[in-house]
């Protein structure tokens, strides 16, 4: 695990493995969450962004050879299309007042942030996230971009799409559900990474959808629990009770254990379809 800057300790992460071409040095990045602001862990390496999640349960360690891992979580780390972490930034660079579409900024201007300097360890791929949903503008040798309110439709729109097309054959029951359902379903997990407004808010006018359903649908997802919670920035970890827990009983450990297990499969087909589009 040396090849990972900033780590002083052992770590148990399960991780996509490196492409070939790559040199396989990663690095640890504290973003905002595009939904809620705050705080959040990825991973970066080889030119892909992974989300960070960790799962624990209430007593556990890892025997590493002759070493004892006192940390029992476990880390993930799962691609995340970039456009929904620069999405914000995109937005607030242009600086957008009523009629006024805002401003064009220099990709250098746009990806600093005071307080988060990982956004800088990302100017080798934002500049291809930055074309998907913005208008450019060149001068000479220079660059200037601006958020493009259509253009971030257009890309929303293929993600619900490609969604649609992948939830029905996850199970029977979203076999079963029909066409309105499923584009909730949807947009709603879509709603998981961005702020209501203005971007679901336009994508549930635009779809002709009522945007307090699907955002109300995204808050109870049985299967799919807030992002951060699982996120190690987050105070609000994935667990699960040890079977010595008499407060709990085993059929109830069952059921949390398998809505856990489906939203991490979810969530994974999740990335896994946004990327695509990338």
């Amino acid at each position: 695990m040396a090849w990972w800057d900033g780590v002083e300790e052992t770590r148990i992460l399960v991780a996509p493995e490196p492409i070939a071409t790559g040199n396989g040095k990663g690095k640890f990045l504290s973003l905002r969450h595009p939904k809620s602001g705050n705080p959040a862990s990825y991973f970066f390496i080889d030119g892909s962004l992974q989300e960070l999640h960790w799962f624990k349960q209430s007593y556990g360690s890892w025997f590493l050879g002759d070493y004892v891992c006192e940390d029992g979580r476990l880390y993930t780390a799962t691609p995340v299309d970039p456009v929904f972490i620069l999405l914000p930034l995109f937005e607030e660079a242009r600086m957008k007042k009523g009629d006024d579409q805002g401003k064009f900024r220099q990709l250098e201007e746009i990806i600093y942030v005071e307080g988060y300097l990982g956004y800088q360890s990302l100017s080798s791929i934002a500049e291809d996230s930055i074309q998907i949903v913005c208008e450019i503008k060149e001068f000479g040798s220079s660059k200037f971009f601006r958020l493009d309110d259509s253009k971030v439709l257009a890309w929303l729109c293929y993600k619900v799409h490609q969604l649609k097309r992948t939830l029905p054959t996850l199970d029977k029951n979203y076999a079963a559900r029909d066409e309105k359902d499923t584009l909730i379903d949807a947009v709603s997990l879509l709603g998981e990474y961005l702020k209501d407004e203005p971007w679901l808010k336009l994508l549930c006018s635009h779809l002709k959808l009522d945007l307090q359903e699907a955002t109300r649908k995204a808050q109870v997802h049985e299967i799919l629990p807030n992002a951060l919670e699982s996120t190690p920035g987050s105070s609000h970890p994935l667990q699960v009770k040890s079977g010595s827990d008499k407060k709990a009983s085993n059929g109830k450990l069952a059921k949390k254990a398998k809505i856990e297990t489906d939203s991490r499969n979810i969530k994974d087909m999740f990335r896994r379809a946004s990327r695509r589009g990338s």
